[in-house]
């Protein structure tokens, strides 16, 4: 289970960042699904004995498993529909292949009818006009997400705009073991003052790494006041503001860190050894239910704890996207919608299932089905998502993320 685990989070590296390819320059252009379905009870009939191709990434057995058994065969015995699960070890590969469909002018019978993405990834699909749009309202489960929380309603800075539809939800989070570290720090203020007062117990993977980015993030997001000065697109005067400030406190704890920041980790995987060894004090992940599997598995001590920040911490939502050249859009609908439903969402979150956090809105759930995900077993060391969820910070455009990455390696990293 830890190697699916590590799998999914060096995973959420290729979907969430930005893509490997320039943004095309098409006209935006929204599809909408009223123009060819006027209610759910037409979607329904007309997704009846239909095939989903759905890509997505497939280097975790049990995500596999879940969607091809689990989920496959729901479909199959509620609508006839058959999912047939495409895996990938990049999403940008189902990017490209929509790309080359519109580029050769088959905009009707693509082969690619859903993707699991977000990131850069959208923001490739959506400016490039390869999106199927404007159809989330007629989905009945529609009602349970929360569009109006900023982290569900953009995909890194890029609003969502009824192009796609939530599946899981990740959220950073920090770990202490309390056996040896009594009272953590629960903000960035709190733990630039921590990290001086205990020099040599605290570090940060690389900007290279997804969750070393995330970190230096937080201490970016704090260096500009909140993230609400950065949202939205680029802007480099912006950036000339902020970017030196950060640096400035990253330069001033790197005396204090691991080995006195002369090196970082190159991976969380160090970051977890360093601190499963005692070498350091906290360790953090986007994953938070890899806490309780690394205490599980006996790599982590059974009095490892999780926690957020009083200021929040960065999370984002990742999805499922229907391409605009789908020939099996109602089969694509039918199959989002219940990706949202009460059953599929409670059923990825067990423990031995998956352990995913869920993308609905669990307050809108009937009270038994709230009772359900309330009564699911979670490790000690995990944090409820949902209190984590309480402060929660959105993610960047990606063209923020890629200059605060270079910045750091220019002047932080040297």
């Amino acid at each position: 289970m830890t190697g699916t685990r590590f799998i999914f989070r060096t995973f959420r590296r290729y979907c969430c960042h930005f893509a490997i390819f320039a943004i095309l320059t098409y006209p935006l252009t929204i599809h909408a699904s009223e123009a060819e379905f006027k209610n759910w009870d037409e979607v329904v009939d007309a997704a009846k004995g239909g095939t989903v191709n759905w890509f997505l990434w497939g280097g975790a057995d049990n995500i596999n498993a879940y969607v091809s058994d689990y989920v496959g065969g729901e479909l199959k015995k509620r609508y006839d529909i058959t999912l047939n699960r495409i895996g990938l070890s990049d999403t940008a590969e189902a990017v490209n292949l929509v790309l080359g469909e519109k580029q050769a002018g088959n905009d009707d019978n693509g082969s690619v009818d859903m993707i699991w993405i977000n990131g850069g990834n959208f923001r490739t699909m959506k400016q490039g006009d390869l999106l199927y749009c404007g159809y989330t309202d007629l989905l009945p489960n529609n009602q349970l997400v929360d569009w109006t929380d900023p982290s569900i309603a953009n995909d890194f800075g890029l609003p969502v705009d009824g192009c796609e539809v939530p599946w899981n939800r990740a959220q950073f989070a920090f770990a202490y073991d309390i056996a040896r570290t009594e009272t953590p720090p629960e903000s960035i203020a709190a733990l630039i003052d921590w990290v001086k007062q205990n020099p040599g117990s605290f570090t940060y993977p690389a900007a290279s790494d997804f969750n070393g980015s995330v970190f230096i993030r937080h201490v970016f997001y704090h260096a500009a006041g909140g993230v609400e000065k950065l949202l939205g697109p680029f802007d480099q005067t912006t950036y000339d503001a902020v970017a030196p400030k950060a640096w400035a406190i990253l330069n001033d704890m790197k005396p204090y860190l691991w080995r006195e920041g002369t090196t970082y980790p190159n991976s969380i995987a160090s970051l977890a050894q360093l601190f499963a060894n005692q070498e350091v004090s906290l360790y953090f992940d986007y994953d938070p239910a890899i806490f309780g599997i690394n205490v599980e598995n006996g790599i982590f001590p059974e009095t490892t704890r999780s926690y957020g920040l009083a200021d929040g911490t960065i999370g984002n939502i990742n999805y499922v996207a229907i391409p605009y050249n789908s020939p099996n859009k109602a089969a694509a609908m039918v199959t989002a919608n219940f990706l949202l439903s009460f059953e599929a969402q409670f059923e990825k979150a067990k423990a031995d299932v998956w352990g995913a956090a869920p993308a609905i809105d669990v307050a809108r759930l009937r009270q038994e089905e709230q009772t359900h995900f309330a009564a699911l077993p979670r490790n000690p060391a995990v944090i409820a998502p949902e209190i984590l969820a309480r402060h929660a910070l959105p993610e960047l455009h990606p063209d923020w993320i890629s200059a605060i990455e270079t910045g750091w390696q220019e002047y932080v990293a040297k």
